[in-house]
């Protein structure tokens, strides 16, 4: 699970890419609390291969990321 609610762009991105760096997880989950995140981290997802699915919980928005 990464938390990156809080942060802007691009350290959620950035947070994504090192946890997919240090352990290649097959599903992933992240929590970021902004449009702009949601977007650049699922396009980064998406670059390594990751299904994307996106669900509101409040202000939050949780990703998970599946491959």
């Amino acid at each position: 699970m990464v938390d990156a609610r809080g942060l802007s762009c691009p350290i959620p991105v950035v947070m994504v890419q090192n946890e997919v760096k240090k352990s290649n997880p097959s599903r992933l989950e992240v929590m970021v609390d902004n449009q702009v995140a949601v977007e650049n981290v699922s396009r980064f997802a998406a670059s390594q291969g990751y299904k994307v699915q996106t669900s509101e919980e409040g202000d939050d928005f949780r990703l998970v990321l599946k491959k």
